[in-house]
């Protein structure tokens, strides 16, 4: 049996676990567990908005989500041996959902999807649909059917939306001045053209107090994919798949989350997969 290195309890939030993980990439948060390389280990992982998204027939949670606190991400997870310049090969081999049990968690039995309101996040489509949506999403083993959305029923590729390592300081500071500057040329657009750094809400593991503000003056945000990885959102990255991730820090600083039961090829409303709580086992060299 794979080590489970991560541990989540589904009914509290990410913030208030024994080791809690983070929001923000950023070569200070320290490591959470290391592991060997090689060693097959479970990430067990939160759904992407801590528990915002409930089982109803309303999309106001979806059309008031705080934004500030996505993604939450299990980890940092170092390996032994990984310096900078190395590439660390992680293997998923299987992926799933929270067992189904009675409760609101995403991924107990269900998950959803929503189209983001214009005046909160907004997607690609933002002009046509400007209001909020949600679709709730019932498990039954691979196949998924909506009440919201009547008479489908398909087969989903489960898999992490989101794998990254962490950047090195220099890095860090060239994607901050970066997406400023790709910002600055459309301040007012909806969506944003990037989103900078965000002091409110930081999750940075076990730092609190001056070394947390940093975090949330430098760390940059985990919407886009970068260099490291990141938020990919690749549908076939699912059992089976094999990954080469640069390693721009000592141990690498591994980190996962964002799990989707399916999605398409990107999310052009924003959350376009079926998002939910679960665990990924994975090994890595």
């Amino acid at each position: 049996m794979p080590d489970v290195v991560f541990s989540v309890d589904q009914a509290r939030s990410m913030r208030d676990q024994d080791v809690p993980g983070h929001n923000r990439w950023h070569p200070d948060i320290p490591a959470a567990v290391t592991v060997r390389p090689g060693a097959e280990i479970r990430v067990e992982s939160r759904e992407w908005m801590d528990g915002q998204v409930g089982n109803n027939d309303s999309a106001n949670d979806i059309r008031d989500l705080n934004l500030n606190v996505n993604h939450m991400l299990s980890g940092p997870i170092a390996v032994e041996g990984a310096e900078p310049g190395d590439l660390l090969i992680v293997d998923i081999l299987d992926i799933g959902p929270v067992p189904q049990e009675t409760g609101n968690i995403a991924g107990q039995g269900w998950g959803y999807t929503g189209i983001f309101a214009r005046h909160n996040g907004g997607g690609f489509l933002t002009d046509r649909f400007p209001d909020a949506y949600k679709a709730i999403w019932d498990f039954h083993g691979q196949m998924a059917t909506s009440r919201h959305i009547p008479d489908v029923r398909f087969t989903g590729i489960t898999h992490p939306g989101l794998f990254g390592t962490a950047p090195s300081a220099d890095m860090l500071g060239r994607w901050n001045a970066r997406e400023q500057a790709l910002i600055d040329t459309d301040p007012d657009r909806v969506p944003p053209l990037a989103l900078p750094p965000e002091p409110t809400d930081v999750l940075a593991g076990t730092l609190t107090g001056a070394d947390l503000d940093r975090i949330g003056r430098e760390g940059a945000r985990t919407v886009p994919p970068r260099e490291n990885g990141g938020n990919q959102d690749i549908k076939n990255f699912s059992r089976g798949s094999r990954v080469f991730f640069p390693v721009y820090v000592p141990g690498a600083l591994l980190s996962g989350g964002d799990l989707h039961f399916s999605q398409g090829d990107g999310e052009i409303t924003f959350c376009g997969a079926i998002e939910m709580g679960g665990s990924s086992t994975c090994a890595s060299t």
